[in-house]
């Protein structure tokens, strides 16, 4: 998430084919930014089996440049251990498939030849680059796999910060547009209609791997569970089993936003069942020129850094979607953005921005039901849109 996921319970032993129980913390704590795992004090605990459920089973991996996390019910079921290194495996397959920072994946492939000729493109990832295509148009072109040109000339792709000037900036966005991809969905081709194009799933690709670990999950039986990567996108499906939520009428996984310039303030908790997360922002990827602050998050349309939005986090039944309509919301803003997530099934949104008394934040919200939100922050204004 943009308010990026932080661990606040003692982190296990995080090998790379290792699982441990995580440690019983208080149930306010969390992951930042979207602050995952709400866990119990041992002395609450009013019964045995409250403490049996209060614990945890956490594997963890490394991929896509972030920790990928699985976290299961401890005792739950047999074949969690085995069924979560199973997605993580996953979890890393794709990776090599979609990241534009090794040679030889399929991705980079295509960056590299599908202007000269038609590609043929494994079906899954085909399936993607046409969700991609649609929420592209469905979003004014907010969301666009195309904009890697303009994150290499403001210095976002190495991570330098660069101040380009207005033929530069210029430049790139003759590189940049999803209306230049032509595919074939049915023969899954793929072809570039400019020479110059790249394509980058780094704003969708998360999310994507999360519903495929959440498909892969569901196959071995498995019901309860939640999947996050990178802090910024978590899937999860069922209920965590530490019977405080459901004493106080909640269901789900608690997860939490903070305000993504103080970290330390926790902003909402909200509980997500059968549901995804993806949060965007620029907290991470910034710099200043002249008192200016400049965030990696760069709209394609104009080829400038969004302005006005601290984060954006969407609800949505597919992770894909979530993360890819995140970027799209940070950079349009909730007025803009609400034109188009309002209109999809079970979708919603929040999104933080500056409020209008100093030091405060507004949470705007759509299509968010009141039991599954719990503002906690004094100076927060809530807005419903």
């Amino acid at each position: 998430m943009a308010s990026k996921f932080e661990h606040e319970h003692k982190q296990a032993d995080s090998e790379r084919e290792s699982a441990s129980r995580q440690e019983i913390t208080s149930r306010r704590e969390f992951l930042s930014g979207g602050g995952l795992l709400a866990g119990r004090n041992p002395a609450d605990a009013s019964d045995a089996n409250d403490l049996k459920q209060s614990y945890l089973l956490h594997l963890t991996r490394s991929a896509m440049a972030c920790d990928f996390e699985v976290y299961f019910n401890a005792g739950q079921y047999e074949q969690a251990a085995e069924s979560a290194m199973e997605a993580l495996d996953l979890v890393e397959l794709l990776e090599d498939q979609m990241t534009v920072y090794r040679h030889h994946s399929q991705l980079s492939v295509l960056n590299r030849l599908c202007a000269s000729e038609p590609q043929l493109v494994e079906a899954r990832l085909a399936g993607l680059l046409q969700r991609s295509l649609e929420l592209h148009q469905l979003t004014g072109g907010a969301f666009d796999i195309t904009s890697t040109p303009l994150s290499k000339v403001w210095g976002f792709f190495k991570r330098e910060g660069i101040l380009p000037d207005e033929q530069a900036i210029k430049d790139a966005l003759e590189s940049v547009g999803s209306k230049y991809l032509s595919l074939d969905t049915e023969a899954g081709m793929l072809s570039f209609l400019k020479t110059d194009l790249e394509l980058n799933l780094g704003s969708i690709g998360k999310g994507f791997a999360l519903d495929r670990c959440d498909s892969l999950l569901k196959d071995a039986g498995i019901e309860e569970f939640l999947i996050h990567g990178g802090r910024s996108s978590v899937i999860a499906a069922g209920s965590r089993r530490d019977g405080q939520s459901s004493r106080e009428g909640r269901e789900g996984w608690q997860i939490a936003i903070r305000q993504p310039v103080k970290p330390e303030q926790v902003l909402c908790h909200f509980w997500i069942r059968d549901q995804a997360v993806g949060t965007s922002g620029d907290a991470n990827q910034f710099f200043y020129h002249n008192g200016v602050r400049y965030g990696h998050v760069i709209d394609p349309r104009s080829g400038q850094p969004s302005q006005g939005v601290l984060s954006a986090s969407i609800m949505a039944p597919s992770a894909a979607d979530a993360d890819a309509l995140a970027t799209a919301c940070f950079v349009d803003g909730p007025e803009i953005a609400a034109e188009y997530v309002k209109n999809l099934p079970d979708t919603g949104f929040i999104i933080v921005t500056d409020g209008e008394r100093r030091s405060s934040t507004q949470l705007h919200l759509l299509n968010i039901p009141d039991e599954q939100i719990e503002v906690v922050s004094q100076i927060s204004e809530v807005v419903i849109w």
